[in-house]
């Protein structure tokens, strides 16, 4: 054979990986002749290169979704970098976005340093933290694909929504529906905490850009809200906007501005749909009901006709009259709940590869949604929400300052010790709390995952069990508790059995709150009202579930028909959403009156 010849198929030896690839190109060329063989070799290569991206990209993909589908039982720094690794190898094969940074971005510039812009939005390398990112778009992905199923629909906005169909189209009407089923669940899931907490706390950290300690809207993240199942009104309105981007559906926090100051207060989310923003107010927890109280009322409707926020109040009660005028909404602010990761070129990059059963959403052009709700009437301008930026300046100082305060920590820490601390029972727990997020209720078909519903189980130790830590030692081992005869005196010991003791029967109210609303997720919900009523509302059980659990039984009493017992729970007095709730228990007045 010729020196040329000799040379393809070394070529294209070099680039397989197998003798039977060698013996394919030899016979090729032997067939052809010579005179063609360098160009067909070079065909034959480029295929072969072409195939060996494209399960490159797949599989860097698949290790990154396997890697999100268990972070809950991974140890994140390692996951983290693992994430990362796998996204820059399949980053390589791709072609860069064209994507720019926003114009947007100057809205946040006064409280993100020109470096970390550069290195959260800029950089189109992915990093170690927007696995953080990573996770809560997936959970957010996973949670939106089972809620919205005709079984959240909420019955009293049904009739009212068949009628969108034919006067928005069906399309716009089906994302309305969607919207109003992941704010349903939001309300009914994240348990709502008054703006201004009650329990007494050890002085907190120093803050920047005017923070206060326990502030509303950041004192904690939106993972934290959503993975714990609290939050004040602001952290809710994160949830829901954050599930109807993985819907597709814009949404933003709506505010009025003081034409003086400047001031902005943040009072409802609204959802742009067909034109219109159509809004839900999660402090209250109940959409604005629209003209003669039928429906969603809309910007336009609230900017032109005072009785739609008037409406907000309670006749009688002054201390339930709406802050927010008809006066006050004539121009507001559009605040986009976008983190810098999620306006990155890196991330549209990554959009684009996500199809099939990876699809998520975890990018969004933040000037093209801002032309969006910049062109609705009412709306004077739009800026990325800098709440939850505050919220991982404020985690990240009082991380810190629980480092240098032994008594803050333990108050710091205490409280969710249950779901974050490094025991056994704790992890399960969080997984448990995952997998009822993901929708795996019940166990994998081949039981190697367990799902929500066990772990949850697992949690409700009889409490002669809780008492037994004074006695067992491989249960005291399991928890970490030091035996006096490595040197700790009885009353340390004591202690320690004793908080061991109140994390686990926490762990347990939360669970057995948690596994209640599990069974009205599943649609069980006569099982759902037993558990609620007997075992959460239980009097030798109180837990700060209470409030939160007697809500959760109205909506399940009204969903199985049992109205007048709902509306006698919804006029509940000293509820942290009685307000809310009273506004609920006229509508489901109005909508059962002959």
């Amino acid at each position: 054979m010729p020196r040329r010849c000799v040379a393809a198929g070394q070529t294209a030896g070099q680039s397989g990986r197998c003798w039977g690839g060698l013996v394919v190109l030899i016979t090729t060329l032997a067939l052809v002749g010579c005179r063609n063989d360098s160009k067909l070799a070079q065909q034959i290569q480029s295929r072969r290169q072409a195939k060996q991206q494209s399960q490159s990209h797949q599989d860097h993909l698949a290790e990154t979704f396997a890697l999100l589908r268990q972070f809950i039982e991974l140890e994140p720094k390692r996951a983290q970098r693992q994430i990362a690794y796998h996204l820059n190898r399949w980053s390589d094969t791709k072609p860069p976005s064209k994507a720019t940074v926003p114009e947007l971005v100057k809205t946040i510039r006064d409280i993100l340093p020109e470096r970390q812009l550069e290195s959260r939005i800029g950089s189109l390398t992915f990093q170690p933290s927007d696995s953080n990112h990573l996770r809560d778009s997936y959970l957010y992905q996973q949670l939106y694909n089972w809620v919205d199923t005709p079984q959240h629909d909420d019955a009293l906005l049904a009739e009212w929504l068949k009628q969108q169909s034919k006067e928005l189209g069906q399309i716009p009407a089906d994302q309305l529906r969607t919207a109003t089923r992941l704010f349903d669940w939001t309300v009914r899931n994240i348990a709502l905490e008054l703006d201004q907490q009650q329990m007494p706390a050890p002085p907190g950290p120093e803050l920047p850009f005017g923070m206060t300690f326990r502030g509303a809207g950041y004192r904690q993240t939106n993972n934290q809200c959503l993975m714990r199942g609290t939050g004040d009104g602001l952290q809710r309105a994160d949830v829901f906007i954050q599930l109807c981007l993985q819907a597709e559906i814009p949404a933003a926090m709506i505010a009025t501005i003081d034409g003086t100051s400047g001031e902005l207060t943040p009072f409802c989310v609204g959802v742009l749909i067909a034109d219109e923003i159509y809004l839900f107010e999660p402090r209250l927890g109940i959409f604005v009901p629209g003209p003669d109280q039928v429906g969603i009322a809309t910007l336009g409707q609230a900017r032109s006709d005072a009785v739609i926020l008037r409406r907000l109040g309670i006749a009688g009660l002054d201390q339930f009259t709406y802050p927010i005028r008809k006066e006050d909404v004539q121009q507001c602010v559009a605040l986009l709940a976008l983190l810098p990761e999620t306006i990155s070129p890196r991330m549209q990059q990554l959009q684009s590869g996500l199809t099939g059963e990876r699809r998520m959403n975890v990018y969004v052009d933040a000037d093209q949604m801002a032309e969006q709700f910049d062109a609705v009437t009412g709306i004077s301008s739009v800026r990325l929400w800098q709440v939850p930026l505050l919220s991982e300046i404020y985690k990240v100082a009082c991380d810190q300052h629980a480092q240098r305060d032994p008594v803050f920590a333990f108050w710091y820490f205490a409280r969710w010790a249950m779901l974050d601390a490094d025991y056994e029972m704790a992890k399960k727990l969080s997984q448990g709390r995952w997998q009822h997020l993901v929708g795996q209720f019940s166990d994998s078909e081949d039981e190697s995952q367990p799902g929500a519903r066990k772990l949850y189980l697992e949690q409700r130790s009889p409490e002669f069990e809780i008492e037994d830590l004074r006695i067992d030692v491989d249960l005291q081992a399991a928890y970490g508790i030091r035996r006096r005869d490595l040197g700790v005196d009885g009353q340390q010991f004591e202690q320690q059995i004793a908080q061991i003791q109140t994390m686990m029967r926490l762990g347990k109210r939360t669970a057995t709150y948690w596994l209640s609303l599990l069974q009205a997720d599943d649609g069980r919900l006569e099982t759902a009202e037993g558990w609620l009523q007997k075992r959460v509302l239980d009097e030798d059980q109180q837990s700060y579930w209470i409030p939160a659990a007697r809500y959760n039984l109205g909506r399940v009493v009204e969903a199985l028909g049992k109205t007048d017992q709902a509306i006698e729970i919804y006029k509940r007095e000293d509820e942290p959403q009685e307000h809310g709730n009273r506004i609920r228990a006229r509508l489901l007045e109005n909508q059962t009156a002959p």
